[in-house]
């Protein structure tokens, strides 16, 4: 079915070498009723229906079947006289790389040192079948090359991996929780299977790339006391991988919300709590969130908006160790007072003798 390396189209198609355009079609439509995906499912009838299409490509284009035919002649003529001993010699060498040894052999012994001494006329004609010669021998090396690249491309391969970010609360942080996210992926084309042809032409539904895109919802699971800029792996979740190859991964990094009454400091917490006058004056007891539902903080009399109070072993917990929740107050006023509220206000007032801003002032 070859000669040194290079594929036999005649032999593929089952035409002889002065087989007309008529013929080599009718030969195609022939063999592609027989080899073609949509009609045989097996692996080897797919790689032969890709041989027969190269082969019909080939021939029907007059340009491209008379490189063919050159190189087909030079292959002929050149290797038809090897030794026994050179050919048992270079069995050891893949086809590729003999045809690439003995194409440069043929450029290089092609090429005069010299030009003879001939009429302009003459030279040129010899410069334009040398080139001819030389450009048709490139085109099968490329030829070649590419032949070894789709070998390559029917291994099985890894889909790609994709990544996204998620933000996520401080509340999600402290008790964990469970996120639906949106990832855009591929997958093989359900109408061709991966094949990029139905019935002879593209395929319609991927326009002939085998793959489609699609958006899918998966569950992100995440855990208690994530860390800001944390990456979370979701396996087989990412682009479908090729000619059997394992999905790619999904990679999700979470962020944090920055705009918020907590933030974290390696595994202790910060929270800031509002306080109403009251409660600062009197020293009431507040119920703060934590990791195990809220606990209870006693605020001492006369409480000052800004007070720090750390909470001992409430902070985020990892490898055995629990960081602490440290809590600071600030007083805040209703912007909606009653009358009665607005009474007592001025009530306070009268009674009250402290100067707040006694110690304010320039240079004070």
């Amino acid at each position: 079915m070859v000669f040194n390396g290079v594929k036999n189209y005649y032999e593929i198609l089952e035409v002889s070498t002065d087989a007309t355009i008529s013929e080599i079609k009718s030969a195609y439509r022939k063999l592609a009723r027989i080899y073609h995906p949509d009609v045989n499912k097996d692996a080897k009838a797919i790689d032969m229906f890709k041989e027969i299409t190269s082969a019909y490509e080939t021939l029907c284009n007059d340009l491209e079947r008379r490189k063919y035919d050159t190189l087909h002649q030079i292959f002929n003529n050149k290797f038809s006289n090897k030794t026994n001993t050179e050919t048992n010699n270079e069995n050891t060498k893949t086809q590729e790389e003999k045809i690439q040894e003995e194409v440069k052999e043929t450029i290089k012994q092609s090429t005069p040192k010299e030009a003879p001494k001939q009429k302009q006329k003459t030279q040129k004609n010899q410069t334009q079948k040398r080139n001819s010669f030389i450009n048709s021998l490139k085109y099968w090396c490329a030829k070649l090359k590419k032949n070894k690249k789709e070998k390559d491309n029917k291994k099985p391969k890894k889909g790609e991996n994709i990544s996204t970010e998620v933000v996520i609360t401080p509340d999600e942080v402290m008790t964990g929780s469970k996120r639906i996210i949106n990832i855009r992926t591929t997958k093989t084309c359900p109408q061709c299977s991966g094949h990029k042809f139905t019935n002879g032409d593209k395929c319609s539904k991927c326009s002939g790339k085998g793959v489609v895109t699609e958006t899918k919802k998966i569950t992100l699971t995440i855990p208690k006391g994530i860390k800001d800029g944390a990456k979370l792996r979701l396996k087989g979740e990412g682009a479908t991988g090729k000619n059997g190859g394992p999905n790619g991964d999904v990679y999700v990094q979470i962020r944090i919300e920055t705009k918020t009454q907590v933030h974290f400091d390696k595994l202790n917490i910060y929270y800031n709590v509002p306080i109403t006058p009251f409660e600062a004056a009197l020293g009431e007891e507040i119920s703060i969130p934590a990791f195990d539902g809220t606990i209870k903080l006693k605020l001492p009399k006369n409480t000052c908006s800004g007070q720090k109070f750390r909470i001992a072993k409430q902070g985020l917990k990892k490898n055995g160790k629990i960081g602490d929740l440290i809590v600071t107050v600030s007083i805040e006023f209703s912007h909606n007072l009653s009358d009665d509220e607005i009474k007592l206000y001025e009530q306070l007032k009268n009674l009250s003798s402290d100067n707040v801003r006694k110690n304010f002032g320039y240079g004070s």
